[in-house]
């Protein structure tokens, strides 16, 4: 566990200015023996210049020589504890609680509010569609947010780390203002900006999850870490509506910026760095002071020696929009799980008209109503996990040959149970209709998308690995934009087609027949998916 601390980001301060006395590496100690082969005048047979392990977490006992005798560091041996994928099975299972607790704590805050908002109307006085503004302006928030800070991640000087806890404490701070806005602007401006902080938690995340976790065991990861993340805006209303009953409005505000602060004063001790470029770009570092050997070097600093400025543009703007642009793969999913999320965030205004109103539930129980959406969630995560284990992980340890399409029947399964809630949770909320048939429509969906979320984001991993900080970020600019406007008119929708009978009937059925039509997008992918990927400019 030492590991965890003195690479976090306090940790990392710390040992600063303290002159290396405190949170040591082994570098920094005294008794650290200095490999011969870091030594200044060492001699060894160069590989051919340019010839670098091009995966950033390789294990390698030997130091590659570059044509210049720059000596790039790797890792020490092939089980080099400092190493995140030789890490034992307990750490890798903190690390993922730890990404888990701060993906909700962030991501509970887009709908926390929602059961607040009446009261907001009367505060204010104004109209129900500019008391959902702020819901929309977070979510958008969270969608523009990877679009830069996401790359920045990736970059060896940087690393996950400081990211993640420089955006939380400034997401803390901003709840502060939020809880006290005495306007409508103020408040949507504010929660604009507190998602766009948000966002390093739900956009990296999994590839946090992925620098512990070997590829075989990926997706298992991935949908084990994505159970909190999914479950967070359903989280979201059921304390909230909890708070603004024993409280007021502003108290969801208050409680974001109570667990987003524990969350900060936990994790800036305790989350480690895990990107094995930013962990051996600091080796480097550490190992030139102890050597006084300038020729030590790190592919992270290679990278940034080569990196102008105009490469950085393309990486952090236009990359994610032309590969959204020219790949119909990308393009297909991106609309598909846009419209997941738009269902998602459309519920949060359907949800009131079928349990208050139609109902007569209080507004807790109309809160706890949301615990079917976390039901479903779990549903869908005991079907998908066992099923991919057997599918892809079983099949990369045995060595054979799996393509990105293994995971695309789970993802025909899921297409076709979303529509079903769908239709269930609107026909079913009728006054003479007993309660559990909405309940039971959004757990059925709520299984069909997180099946839905992991089978396709899968597939995009694996099809385009090569950028993939691009392609999500694609991905969640894309979905949290569609997604974050919908509920503006969702009351509109569901009260201007529905009727006293079945008040959210249709409008529920406009959204059913919709993810109708879009099963053909998984079905297009498994027949086609080879030829697409084939053509495909930035496909691996």
């Amino acid at each position: 566990m030492a590991n965890f601390v003195k690479d976090s980001f306090w940790g990392t301060f710390v040992n600063r200015i303290s002159g290396r006395r405190l949170f040591q590496h082994k570098e920094d100690r005294s008794d650290y023996v200095i490999p011969e082969k870091y030594l200044p005048g060492y001699k060894e047979e160069a590989k051919a210049e340019g010839e670098v392990d091009a995966d950033d977490n390789a294990s390698s006992s030997t130091v590659t020589k570059t044509g210049d005798d720059k000596v790039i560091v790797t890792w020490d041996s092939d089980d080099d504890p400092e190493n995140p994928y030789n890490w034992p099975l307990y750490q890798k299972i903190l690390l993922l609680a730890e990404v888990a607790f701060l993906t909700v704590s962030v991501y509970m805050g887009a709908a926390i509010y929602t059961p607040g908002v009446e009261d907001i109307m009367i505060k204010f006085n104004i109209n129900r569609t500019l008391a959902t503004l702020p819901l929309t302006m977070f979510v958008v928030g969270y969608g523009l947010g990877p679009m830069f800070l996401s790359p920045m991640t990736e970059n060896a000087a940087i690393g996950r780390t400081p990211v993640y806890i420089v955006t939380l404490f400034i997401f803390f701070v901003l709840q502060i203002p939020t809880a006290l806005s005495e306007s409508i602007a103020g408040l949507a401006v504010l929660r604009l900006i507190s998602g766009f902080f948000a966002s390093p938690a739900l956009a990296t995340g999994g590839a946090t999850i992925g620098d512990v976790i070997s590829m075989p065991y990926m997706p298992v990861g991935i949908a084990a870490w994505a159970i909190g993340g999914v479950c967070g805006p359903s989280l979201g209303p059921l304390i909230g509506s909890v708070l603004v009953v024993k409280g007021s409005w502003r108290w969801p505000f208050w409680f974001m910026a109570i667990i987003s602060g524990t969350c900060f004063l936990v994790l800036s001790w305790t989350l480690p760095e895990t990107y094995g470029k930013a962990l051996l770009y600091k080796k480097a570092k550490r190992l030139r002071r102890v050597t006084g050997n300038q020729n030590i070097t790190s592919e992270g600093h290679i990278e940034n020696s080569k990196l102008t400025a105009k490469e950085l543009a393309v990486d952090l703007l236009w990359r994610p929009f032309e590969i959204t642009i020219i790949e119909p793969v990308v393009l297909l999913i991106n609309v598909y799980i846009a419209l997941v999320y738009t269902v998602m965030y459309l519920w949060f205004e359907a949800f009131p008209i079928v349990f208050v109103e139609t109902k007569h539930f209080t507004l807790i129980e109309m809160g706890v109503s949301y615990v079917s959406v976390m039901v479903g969630i779990f549903i869908g995560a005991a079907i998908y996990i066992p099923i991919i284990y057997r599918a892809f992980t079983k099949k990369v340890l045995a060595g054979e040959m799996v393509t990105p399409e293994v995971f695309l029947p789970s993802a025909i399964f899921g297409s076709i149970m979303m529509p079903i809630g769908i239709f269930v949770f609107g026909w079913s909320a009728s006054p003479d209709l007993h309660w559990i048939g909405p309940i039971i429509g959004a757990a059925l969906f709520a299984t069909g998308a997180f099946i839905i979320f992991q089978t396709l984001f899968n597939y995009l991993g694996a099809s385009f690995y090569r950028y993939l900080a691009s392609v999500f970020a694609s991905n969640a600019l894309f979905r949290s934009v569609i997604a974050g406007c919908f509920p503006l008119f969702g009351d509109a929708l569901f009260k201007n087609v529905g009727s006293e009978k079945y008040p959210v009937g249709w409008g529920s059925s406009i959204l059913g027949f919709i993810a109708l039509a879009m099963i053909a997008i998984p079905v297009f992918f498994a027949l086609n998916g080879p030829k697409l990927r084939a053509r495909s400019r930035y496909a691996n």
